[in-house]
């Protein structure tokens, strides 16, 4: 079950491959995150040391947070893959220009998981083209829809 899409990342970039990864949260970051108050439109995934972070994801305090808790709401947070994962992604993105990209926040087995894509950027007249195929998709179901009545 998703909790927070990232569509601007599908609009943006061709999604390759995708990889499921476990993040290291805080309790309050939890609580906000089963409410619905996350972000992840204008985040991205960066690799530091070996390891990989999720950046720049907005996870806003509920307002029963404790008063000795001092939520940061963009803090980075760590990734959590297998080391094998880790060493194919960083080969990918150093050496093909790849790029990582959150694509969602899902609930798996009551843990919060973060969907990141392998991804390659699109040109302006890719973009347009998903435009054209996505309005496109839209009109004939508008019409079937129509149809059956």
């Amino acid at each position: 079950m998703s909790i927070v899409d990232n569509k601007k990342a599908f609009f943006d970039y061709f999604i390759e491959e995708r990889y499921e990864a476990g993040i290291v949260l805080e309790g309050w970051e939890v609580k906000a995150i089963r409410a619905g108050k996350a972000q992840i439109k204008e985040a991205y995934v960066i690799i530091r040391n070996g390891e990989i972070f999720l950046f720049g994801a907005h996870i806003s305090a509920l307002t029963s947070t404790s008063t000795h808790v001092h939520p940061e709401t963009t803090r980075t947070r760590k990734l959590l893959l297998n080391a094998a994962e880790i060493a194919k992604l960083i080969g990918k993105v150093e050496r093909s220009g790849y790029t990582l990209m959150p694509l969602n926040l899902h609930f798996s087995k009551g843990r919060i998981k973060c969907e990141i894509g392998l991804a390659k950027g699109k040109k302006q007249h890719d973009k347009r083209e998903t435009e054209k195929q996505r309005d496109s998709q839209r009109e004939i179901q508008a019409a079937m829809k129509t149809h059956r009545r």
